[in-house]
């Protein structure tokens, strides 16, 4: 079966046709603010020939959609319902679902979700400890995202590994979006993103996790609206917010410069990141493998040596010169501790692909 998987970003939209986890096909197009271009997807389709099924990464499934489903009337008007938990992301995904349906109508669509990894979460990971009314009534949980990122990490992580039972897995995707999960045994136990993607990191423009108090003082005291707060904390916030660039390679450059608000801002992401994997390990009960996956995970060896210099302490170091040369074009293992360190390419579209094959058989 050659599925097309689609995965739709804040700015682009990722194509690739895949038989088997090889793909026979890629392209990546431009999404404006007003959304596709459907000529232009069109004419991409043209160029991938033989697609079978496709496979759309969607952001949210909320509460009910906890797996990959194929997507008909009933699904899509659920999908719809779902973009106030996701109004950034849920959006995105749903536009490119229906102009590739209106451009291939006779592929069944599967739509596979960010969320379903950790759907599964325990009770104590998934709760927030507020009033029960409020969880019920609202449906307030920690939802997790970036799950097929995680996916596809931890299990490709666990196959370098040996495919020992019970390995504990960290798994740090590093992009402009930030997020860990802890995974034993294949299965997720903990994350730092929760009812939104807001919670967790410092990211490139999100501010990661605020004190609830802090922003409430903003709102009381100070009269900032709400929707200013928000707009702050997804657009003008985390790297972004703290040295004016939301882009890692400028805030690597500019800190060996000794930019005192680079170097700040690098110290703040990189304290969050160091304080996360020691909570993941905690929730999985150790470390066996710390996973380095995302633009910046993949590609910043300075991020990366940084992070396991202040994680000694769970057997982590890096091996200088493997670190160095890794780039994320192939996994690699640049561990010269007690604990695999791997570098692991991001392959969501594998992960859709697989579990569209689940869903539709082949």
């Amino acid at each position: 079966m050659r599925v097309l998987t689609v995965n739709a970003g804040s700015s682009s939209l990722k194509l690739a046709v895949l038989a088997g986890d090889e793909a026979l096909a890629a392209e990546e197009l431009e999404v404006s603010g007003d959304g596709l271009d459907e000529d232009r997807l069109a004419e991409a389709l043209r160029g991938m020939d033989g697609i079978d099924a496709v496979g759309h990464r969607v952001v949210h499934g909320g509460h009910h959609l906890t797996g990959p489903v194929r997507v008909d009337a009933r699904v899509r008007e659920e999908l719809g319902a779902l973009v106030d938990l996701a109004p950034l992301h849920q959006p995105k995904s749903l536009r490119a679902l229906d102009a590739v349906g209106r451009a291939l109508p006779g592929a069944p669509a599967v739509a596979c979700f960010d969320t379903a990894f950790f759907a599964g979460l325990p009770a104590g990971a998934a709760t927030y400890a507020l009033p029960r009314e409020w969880r019920e009534r609202y449906g307030l949980r920690r939802f997790g995202f970036h799950g097929l990122s995680h996916a596809w990490a931890s299990s490709r992580a666990a196959q370098l590994a040996g495919g020992r039972a019970g390995l504990r897995v960290v798994v740090a995707h590093l992009g402009s979006g930030c997020s860990l999960s802890a995974v034993v045994d294949g299965r997720a136990v903990d994350t730092t993103m929760g009812f939104t993607p807001l919670e967790g990191l410092v990211m490139g423009t999100r501010s990661g996790t605020v004190d609830p108090g802090l922003l409430l003082w903003l709102e009381e005291h100070e009269g900032i609206p709400p929707q200013e707060v928000a707009d702050a904390l997804e657009h003008r916030s985390g790297l972004l917010g703290l040295c004016g660039t939301a882009d890692m390679r400028e805030v690597l450059r500019r800190a060996a410069e000794r930019d005192a608000d680079a170097a700040l801002a690098l110290d703040t992401w990189v304290h969050r990141v160091v304080t996360g994997v020691g909570a993941m390990a905690g929730a999985a009960g150790g470390l066996d493998v710390l996973v380095f996956t995302g633009g910046v995970g993949e590609r910043a060896a300075p991020v990366r040596r940084l992070v396991a210099a202040r994680l000694g302490f769970l057997g982590v170091r890096v091996d200088d010169d493997a670190n160095d040369i890794a780039d994320g074009g192939t996994d690699a293992d640049i561990g010269a501790g007690d604990a695999r360190v791997l570098v692991v390419r991001a392959r969501e579209d594998v992960e859709i692909a697989r579990q569209v094959r689940q869903v539709l058989g082949g």
